[in-house]
C-alpha cells in the first residue's frame, strides 16, 4: 500500500513539472517584446521580420510577402515545420542553426524563457 502511494505522488509530481515546462504566454509575452522589434505574433503583417502569427505548426519560410534568406529557404526547404521541438532548437541560437540566416537576434538564453515564448506563440491571445 505505502508504494502505491509513493508511486502516485510521484505521477502527481511528474505531471505537474510537465505542465510548468510548457511555459506560460503570459511571461511569453514580456519576453517577446525583445523580438517585437523585428516581428509580431498578433497580426498577418510583416515588418523587419515576416509575422510570427500562427508560427507554431508552419513550414519554414512560407510566410507570403516575406522575402526570406536564401539560409532559411535551404534550412526549410526540406519541409520543416516550426513545431515546439524546431523552435525550441531555434530560438537560443538562431544563427547557429541557420548558418547565414539575416536575423541578427543572438537568441533566449534561459530554457524557461524559451518555453514562455513558445506558449505565447501558440497563443498570443492568452497573454491578453
Amino acid at each position: 500500500m505505502k508504494s502505491l502511494c509513493l508511486m502516485a505522488a510521484a505521477a502527481v509530481l511528474l505531471s505537474g513539472s510537465a505542465a510548468l515546462a510548457d511555459g506560460d504566454a503570459v511571461a511569453g509575452a514580456a519576453v517577446f517584446k525583445k523580438c517585437a522589434v523585428c516581428h509580431t505574433a498578433t497580426q498577418h503583417e510583416n515588418h523587419v521580420g515576416p509575422s510570427l502569427m500562427g508560427v507554431v505548426g508552419r513550414p519554414v519560410a512560407t510566410v507570403p510577402d516575406y522575402s526570406y534568406s536564401s539560409a532559411m529557404k535551404a534550412f526549410g526547404a526540406d519541409g520543416k515545420v516550426w513545431d515546439e521541438a524546431l523552435l525550441k532548437k531555434y530560438l537560443p541560437s538562431p544563427q547557429f542553426l541557420v548558418k547565414g540566416t539575416k536575423m541578427t537576434f543572438q537568441g533566449l538564453k534561459s530554457d524557461k524563457d524559451v518555453d514562455n515564448v513558445i506558449a505565447y506563440l501558440k497563443n498570443p491571445a492568452a497573454a491578453q
